[in-house]
C-alpha cells in the first residue's frame, strides 16, 4: 500500500524507519496526548510490527509517512482497525503521529485527505472514525478540518482513571454519497 500526496509518500514501514520513529515516540512533547506517554525503542518496534500485520490482513493500515523532497520520516499515519476501547462497531479509524519538526505544516490534513480518499475509492468503506483525548485540541481541529464530526464522548479504558487523557471524543465521517 503506497500512496502519494503532493509532498508525502505513505508507504509500508521499513527497517530504516525504526530508529527515526523511535525518536519521535521518545519525545515527551510529541507524545503529550498519548498514553503511555513516551515509548521505548522496543515498544515502537512492536507498534511497527503490529501495523505491518494490520496492513497485511486488511490491505490498509498505519504506515510510514516520508517527505518526498528529502526522504525524511515525518511520522506515521493512515487507516487502521479501531481497538476494543472504542465504543461501537466501525470499519476503520484515521490517525497520525508526526515528529515535532513537522508540526504546523499541514501534513496531518494532507495525510488525512489522502487516506479518506482511499477509504472511499480503494476500499469502499462506508464510514471512517477518528478519536483523541478531549484535551487534544490540535488533533481535534485536524479531524474537523477533514470533515469528521464529533458523535460521542467516551472514557478510554486503556488510560488509568483520573488521568486527564482518559476522556476522549469520537469523530465520524460517512462516505460521500
Amino acid at each position: 500500500m503506497r500512496l502519494e500526496t503532493p509532498r508525502l509518500l505513505l508507504r509500508p514501514w521499513e527497517d530504516r524507519d525504526r530508529a527515526a520513529f523511535a525518536a519521535i515516540n521518545a519525545d515527551p512533547e510529541v507524545r503529550c496526548y498519548y498514553h503511555p506517554s513516551v515509548l521505548t525503542p522496543a515498544e515502537t518496534d512492536a507498534l511497527i510490527d503490529e501495523a505491518a500485520a494490520g496492513l497485511a490482513e486488511d490491505g490498509f493500515g498505519f504506515v510510514a509517512v516520508e517527505r518526498k523532497a528529502d526522504g525524511a520520516l515525518v511520522g506515521g499515519g493512515g487507516l487502521s482497525r479501531p481497538g476494543p476501547e472504542v465504543p461501537g462497531q466501525h470499519p476503520a479509524e484515521i490517525g497520525w503521529i508526526l515528529g515535532r519538526a513537522f508540526w504546523r505544516q499541514g501534513y496531518a490534513t494532507e495525510i488525512g485527505r489522502a487516506r479518506l480518499d482511499a477509504a472511499w475509492t480503494r476500499f469502499g468503506l462506508p464510514a471512517v472514525i477518528g478519536y483523541t483525548s478531549a484535551i487534544n485540541t490540535p488533533s481535534r481541529r485536524a479531524l474537523e478540518r477533514l470533515g469528521l464530526a464529533p458523535i460521542a464522548d467516551f472514557e478510554d479504558v486503556t488510560v488509568p482513571p483520573g488521568d486527564p487523557l482518559r476522556p476522549h471524543v469520537l469523530y465520524r465521517i460517512a462516505r460521500p454519497g
